[in-house]
């Protein structure tokens, strides 16, 4: 069905709508004129021989091509149905302060970030990837998107924040994921999470509540461990200890049928997403015809010029 994205230059067509009018007004009125003519003789040598009919098909032809033209100017349109890909990474990246110990080069965060945005490249353009900051709380911070380089921009505007919210991260995961549009597909997208941190939570709702919420959701959940046993921060002018909690991660990977890494290698990040499945929606997308209407504007405007040289030698 055919749309009009501009309809208030629909107003277009009334002037040539009166041009028409006005022409079938002075053809009807030329019996009148020509009975008041005195010099019948005269008035014969004048009116071009032969013609007949032919006089109105230059005409006609000007009056359709400026319709078309006034159509094509209020940007006609068709629906047309574009795929989209709904599958879904979300990349969970722990800011807590424990984050900043350099035990990972240049520190724990930094080697995150690093590790997040090489996996990032590697995933098939058509996905959709997601950006979770936690610390305290968890925020979105880049909705899932198939633009790289705003999840990129996500990923280097990171900062870090006090206490670990783990498994309030993977709870704004999934929330995420839910709200990915279903454009047409029928259930949940394809999805995984992919949590890179230090461990240890110590804020917020349970490593055993967020799995349990994410098997229910049947999203995975792989989990990368950046760090050492012995690293430290120094925090209020005192060194720290922050080992990692290799055990609460390997768990967390367990429970939901996700992988749990040590070491994030960009063979081993590939198991995250090899067997994610697709899921096709699809996106109704206006598609301009603009160019056909003022194709046969063109093409009318021809053929009346052309008929009018032809039989009055004259532009019409």
């Amino acid at each position: 069905m055919i749309r009009f994205l501009s309809p208030w230059w629909l107003l277009a067509i009334i002037p040539v709508l009166a041009l028409a009018g006005v022409y079938v007004w002075v053809q009807l009125h030329r019996r009148s004129f020509a009975m008041r003519f005195s010099n019948l003789e005269l008035l014969q040598r004048l009116t071009p021989r032969g013609i007949g009919w032919r006089r109105h098909a230059s005409a006609g032809a000007l009056v359709l091509s400026l319709l078309a033209l006034a159509l094509g100017m209020a940007r006609p349109a068709v629906d047309v149905q574009q795929p989209m890909e709904r599958a879904t990474v979300i990349l969970a990246i722990d800011v807590s302060l424990s984050m900043e110990a350099t035990d990972v080069a240049p520190n724990r965060l930094r080697a995150a970030q690093s590790a997040a945005k090489d996996f990032v490249k590697q995933l098939p353009r058509n996905f959709n990837v997601g950006v979770v900051s936690f610390a305290k709380a968890a925020n979105v911070v880049a909705s899932p998107t198939k633009d790289r380089d705003q999840v990129y921009s996500a990923i280097n505007g990171l900062r870090l924040a006090e206490s670990t919210a783990t498994g309030e991260a993977v709870f704004t995961s999934l929330q995420a994921i839910a709200a990915v549009p279903a454009d047409g597909a029928s259930g949940a997208p394809p999805a995984r999470i992919v949590l890179l941190s230090d461990g240890f939570r110590t804020y917020g709702r349970t490593i055993e509540d967020a799995g349990k919420a994410s098997s229910a959701a049947n999203v995975p959940v792989s989990t990368i461990a950046f760090g050492t046993d012995h690293g430290h921060v120094s925090i209020g002018g005192q060194t720290t200890p922050v080992p990692v909690d290799k055990q609460s991660l390997h768990k967390l990977a367990d429970m939901t049928k996700g992988h749990y890494y040590a070491a994030a290698s960009a063979t081993e990040l590939k198991q995250v997403y090899q067997d994610m499945g697709s899921s096709i929606g699809h996106r109704t997308m206006a598609k301009e015809i603009a160019q056909w209407y003022i194709g046969f504007g063109l093409l009318f405007g021809l053929a009346a010029a052309a008929m009018s040289l032809l039989w009055s030698s004259r532009m019409p």
